[in-house]
């Protein structure tokens, strides 16, 4: 169902299907595209104004029918004529040209244009279309919609098509719908240089990081690309199911590249030419002139095309925070023992921690605990072991700055608080007190609630009036134990 109203298709849909501009001037040049299903958005997402005039869709990776394009042509050309865009495949320069070729007997001007953009397996083969085939869309668009002629608009496109230059990666091939293939990659391989329909590429490689898969991509890329004085522009693209963080990280890998210093727009990272759920990327250059950069940078109706600048920007210099460690260090003997206990503690119940975290979290509790611990155990011997007010404001924001998580936030306003209340009143279990009150009103947890307050506050309360250990260690093991029944839940409202 298409629901933006710019759009509308065939009515001999699913037959035939084609999507096109619900509003077309017959008075301009028609570009069509096409191919087969699978590689959305291409290629009905890049019509409409500025990009493509019509869409052919075949079957999951199946070019469409001779009909289906020529029902296309019929439907969108005047006299200015059609350009009809071809990715290097058989079955589409077969149907796409044989189409052409009918239009052509029945009074339509038709020109075709071949996108080859894939150098992975060499110059000497065929060459594959791929993502940089959306580089003619683009340009082909643009002069469409400016009223040039049709040879104008073709002489572009073959031009955009000569010039650009692509290449794919991937850990895994994506999976048809009926008779998926079992996977010719083990878990430690990727495959370089492979189709959009998952084609065989032109080597398997082992795994390995960002950095060293965008670089090995990159090498084989740049052999072809001019050697001297070129900019270009990129288009990083998503094959299907490598997520968002995952691409932002190959972005950031090819950053570091040389090739980044001569890029000046970016197209992506996104999903532009898919090959179903394949979990890889592909990276596409076109090389620049003043008038390939006018027209893909030029406005254009579809959402899924997105084009900015491109650049290495300077990092902004960080403002200066207040110290983490603003106290001079000092030692306490008794207190030394005690800080070790805790911290050798809290590390070797890293795994029961995060297990008993899985049941109802993300798994991380026992490993937020540990991280801290160990980072205090690392610093130590600069703490102010000897002065507890100063302690507890050294740890709140040790905990600040270097634990992640909730957990790590609570504390560090739990010893903040505590360690500021403790310079006004030397009394440990008032301030420990005090600065749990701090903790609960910013996170917004109650005793009761099945939370570590549930421990914290007997325990502190005990500390705060007679001070006996024992008996807030007791306190604390009571509390603890209310928060494996679950009819003693309140919920927490936010």
């Amino acid at each position: 169902m298409l629901t933006d109203p710019k759009l509308t298709r065939l009515d001999n849909f699913p037959e035939i299907r084609v999507v096109l501009r619900s509003t077309i001037n017959k008075d301009k040049v028609s570009v069509i595209s096409g191919g087969g299903s699978g590689h959305e958005p291409a290629h009905a997402g890049f019509v409409g104004k500025g990009m493509l005039t019509a869409a052919v869709c075949g079957d999951i990776f199946a070019s469409p029918s001779v009909d289906a394009v020529l029902s296309a042509i019929v439907a969108t050309t005047g006299k200015a004529g059609c350009l009809l865009i071809i990715k290097n495949y058989t079955g589409d320069r077969l149907n796409f040209g044989l189409a052409a070729e009918q239009a052509q007997d029945i009074g339509y001007q038709v020109e075709t244009v071949i996108v080859g953009d894939d150098i992975s397996l060499g110059e000497a083969v065929e060459q594959r279309g791929l993502a940089g085939t959306l580089f003619v869309h683009k340009t082909a668009g643009h002069l469409a919609e400016k009223g040039k002629t049709l040879d104008e608009v073709a002489a572009l496109a073959r031009k955009v098509a000569g010039q650009t230059y692509s290449i794919g990666l991937s850990l895994e091939e994506g999976q048809k719908f009926q008779n998926p293939e079992k996977s010719r990659l083990s878990k430690s391989e990727a495959e370089l240089g492979l189709g959009i329909h998952g084609e065989p590429g032109v080597e398997t490689i082992d795994m390995k990081m960002a950095d060293a898969l965008m670089q090995k991509a990159l090498n084989t890329l740049k052999k072809y690309l001019p050697k001297k004085g070129k900019e270009y522009a990129l288009l990083l693209n998503n094959l299907g199911s490598v997520t968002p963080i995952e691409m932002n990280i190959l972005l950031a890998s090819f950053h570091k590249s040389d090739l980044a210093e001569k890029v000046k727009f970016l197209v992506g990272p996104a999903s532009l030419m898919t090959s179903l759920n394949m979990k890889g990327f592909s990276i596409s250059v076109v090389t620049l002139d003043k008038e390939i950069e006018e027209a893909l940078t030029s406005t254009s109706d579809p959402a899924a095309w997105f084009i900015r600048e491109y650049g290495k920007k300077e990092p902004l210099q960080s403002p200066k925070l207040p110290d983490m460690l603003p106290f001079d260090a000092s030692t306490n003997e008794r207190f030394d023992r005690v800080f070790d206990a805790i911290v050798e503690e809290l590390i070797s119940a890293e795994k029961e921690l995060n297990a008993i975290d899985e049941k109802v979290g993300d798994g991380d509790a026992g490993s937020t605990f540990a991280a801290a611990a160990k980072k205090l155990k690392k610093l130590k011997a600069k703490l102010p072991l000897a002065d507890t007010g100063e302690l507890f404001i050294t740890i709140g924001r040790i905990l600040a700055r270097e634990i992640g998580g909730s957990s790590g936030v609570l504390l560090s306003i739990l010893f903040t608080r505590a360690g500021n209340s403790y310079k006004k009143e030397k009394h440990l279990g008032k301030a420990l007190l005090d600065g749990l009150e701090k903790m609960k009103e910013i996170g917004g947890a109650r005793e009761g609630q099945r939370t570590m307050v549930d421990a914290m506050q007997p325990a502190f309360e005990v500390l705060s009036e007679d001070g006996n250990l024992e008996t807030a260690a007791q306190k604390a093991r009571e509390g603890a134990n209310k928060t494996k029944d679950s009819s003693t839940f309140k919920t927490l409202s936010v």
